[in-house]
């Protein structure tokens, strides 16, 4: 009773943002959502330690019919404590990069903003602990409407606020296929639940409901060819909001995924190769479009497309190994992909944060305008580093850890597979190394063009490191991935056994005794490497104490650059790469060519421009053959009344032709 009172009391509490003072209005959403963090969090540890096997606090009385249950089990309980994670970091970060907008928007636009931001955490909490179909439906359309109003906070531009009505309309179009699916679910059992899949997979075709589910709940994770709101959402919306959409909000969708997965009872062979497949593409393209963008934010959204599909290929070879009867490939598959939903929120909510320091300091997020940052913002620099080594899966960092089990998950059973099972393996393994050494090349570049070298613009010039406000929310973030790198058992191991009890795989002591070994060894070896770093720096510093250190001019291999046009561009770092994938990425340049005569040529531009080939098929053309069609049909909009009379009286001759015909 307790439990339930306490949470309606912080759903209720949320309407007086609109009332509290300006100043205060910041505080007192902290306060609530630092109260709220701490109660579900309670509850999500009560049942991961065990206290509790499955907690249900009921939100309302049911004996009113209302059926606003929230049950927390293992899984949900994971999803929260990620999901307050994020959430509590983003909001410590947002006070020092909303305030340069406090001076030209009033109260209300930051009551609106506040207001959506707790009910976008409130959402996904219900989303990962309802089971009820009509409830959960409900609040996936919380969790839509309440991104669309955080993603449009700067609405001022027209683009930003287009960008936000493309993304309601295609999360409308996800909740469509998961309502039909609920609905197919309670005509063949009687009851709109996830609690009924079970029942219903036993006496009807799994497949066909879970194409469904999957393809609504894959338009919310992002998973290629359904992902075409994100690389626009994502540097629409603020970064702070950036970051908890990628960090979290498009994990509901893997959350959606595995929860259908968890009552499958057949055809789990040909729906784990789907989802094998769809990730793959998913992790392969995200990455290869990200390596060609320009715009920092909109590379790291492509970069959120390809870690789902990371996480997409450990859930796929966690479904193969259950189909194959394999349950050490089903743990390691699994559990690979359920602690990777954990580290991409950590280092991808990173990077984003990173990107609106960037933002804030150059107004630009254009990495062709940047430059030289390095010296002007070194923690911001630093931070980003980090996190771009975590999200390229090196070690010590925590990406590392969740995809070494994924790839475990592979090579581990290659021996005993069939033919076709070893060529699907053998196939995922090098994809799965292609992401990875495509996501070195493009934060690479990420990071050489936008931090080092000598600034591009006057505003890349005169950029200095964000407040500290902004600087030690990331630094926690930091110390979670260094935790996960460094003592990866004390994670997994639990993630095991999260798995096992989900999935009724068994406790497998062999296979988690061994991995568990295998990471205390690689975190040692992680842990070696950085106190050797870490002493070699010291001794550095105390060598050149000690002597009288000049500075000079970099050697520039002969010739000195006289202008920063001489360094490398985001374009000119991908151009071998982007002159390979042309006939995937689509990419085109826009310059005048230099005649043969023109001796001295006069001044010109240069623009490259890549085209999202899904988005250009499925939104773009559909949308311009229907605005096509629109006009052609706003023709009759006459604004004479006879000819709308006219309009009426054959409207009825129709339905009097279609009656006689007795198709009516």
């Amino acid at each position: 009773m307790f439990n339930s009172v306490t949470f309606l009391v912080i759903l209720l509490l949320t309407l007086p943002v609109f009332l509290v003072f300006r100043p205060a209005k910041y505080h007192y959403t902290l306060a609530l959502l630092v109260a709220g963090i701490a109660l579900t969090t309670a509850w999500s540890l009560s049942v991961l330690t065990g206290a509790e096997q499955v907690k249900e606090i009921a939100l309302f009385t049911p004996d009113a019919g209302s059926r606003f249950v929230l049950v927390i089990d293992e899984l949900s309980a994971f999803f929260i404590l990620v999901i307050n994670l994020t959430v509590l970091i983003g909001f410590l970060y947002a006070r020092g990069y909303l305030e340069p907008y406090r001076i030209r928007m009033n109260g209300l636009r930051f009551s609106i903003h506040y207001f959506s931001y707790l009910w976008l955490w409130l959402s996904m909490l219900m989303v990962v602990t309802i089971r009820d179909g009509l409830s959960f439906l409900i609040v996936w359309e919380i969790m839509a409407l309440s991104s669309f109003f955080l993603v449009i906070f700067d609405a001022e531009e027209r683009s930003i606020m287009k960008t936000g009505i493309s993304y309601l309309i295609q999360m409308h179009v996800g909740m469509f296929f998961i309502l039909v699916a609920f609905l197919l679910v309670q005509e063949g059992t009687g009851k709109m639940s996830f609690d009924a899949l079970g029942e219903y997979f036993a006496g009807h075709r799994n497949l066909p409901l879970f194409m469904l589910f999957f393809a609504g709940f894959a338009i919310k994770a992002g998973f290629i060819p359904l992902h075409t709101w994100l690389p626009e959402a994502h540097p629409a919306a603020p970064s702070h909001v950036s970051g908890v959409m990628s960090g979290v909000m498009i994990k509901m969708g893997i959350y959606g995924i595995v929860r259908v997965l968890i009552s499958m009872q057949s055809d789990l062979l040909v729906t784990g190769v789907i989802i094998l497949l769809v990730s793959l593409l998913s992790g392969v393209m995200g990455v290869m479009m990200a390596i060609v963008q320009h715009d920092l934010k909109r590379l790291l959204a492509y970069h959120s497309i390809e870690n789902i599909g990371i996480i997409g290929i450990g859930i796929g070879i966690g479904v193969t190994g259950q189909a194959v009867g394999n349950p050490a490939m089903a743990l390691l598959g699994y559990s690979g992909g359920l602690l990777h939903v954990l580290n991409h929120s950590l280092f991808k909510s990173l990077l984003f944060f990173n990107s609106g320091s960037v933002y804030l300091a150059t107004h630009t997020r254009n990495m062709e305008r940047l430059g030289g940052l390095m010296k002007r913002m070194p923690w911001t620099a630093v931070l980003f580093l980090i996190g771009s080594l975590a999200i390229c899966g090196l070690p010590p960092f925590n990406g590392f850890i969740s995809e070494y089990l994924i790839y475990m998950g592979m090579f581990n059973n290659l021996s005993g597979a069939t033919l076709y099972h070893s060529i699907m393996l053998v196939g995922s393994v090098a994809a799965l190394a292609l992401i990875g050494g495509l996501a070195i090349f493009c934060f690479a570049k990420a990071f050489g063009i936008v931090f080092l070298g000598e600034p591009r613009t006057d505003n890349a010039a005169g950029a200095r490191e964000v407040r500290s406000t902004m600087i030690i929310p990331q630094f926690v973030t930091v110390a979670l991935i260094m935790l996960i790198g460094l003592g990866s058992p004390l994670v997994v191991k639990p993630v095991f056994e999260i798995v096992a009890r989900t999935w009724n795989l068994g406790a497998l002591p062999m296979v988690t005794g061994a991995f568990t070994v295998n990471l205390a060894q690689i975190s040692l070896a992680g842990g070696i490497f950085i106190v050797l770093l870490t002493a070699l720096l010291l001794y550095r510093r105390y060598h050149l104490a000690r002597r009288s250190v000049t500075a000079g001019p970099t050697w520039g291999c002969g010739y000195t650059a006289a202008t920063p046009k001489h360094q490398y561009t985001a374009t000119s770092f991908a151009y071998n790469y982007n002159h390979l994938a042309k006939p995937l990425l689509q990419t085109r340049k826009e310059m005048d060519e230099i005649g043969e005569g023109e001796i001295f040529p006069h001044q010109r531009s240069f623009v490259s421009h890549s085209e999202d080939f899904f988005r250009k098929v499925l939104i773009d053309r559909p949308a311009d053959w229907m605005a096509t069609v629109l006009k052609k049909i706003a023709m009759m909009q006459t604004g004479q009344i006879r000819h709308y009379i006219l309009y009426a009286f054959l409207f009825m001759l129709l339905v009097l032709l279609l009656a006689m015909l007795n198709i009516l």
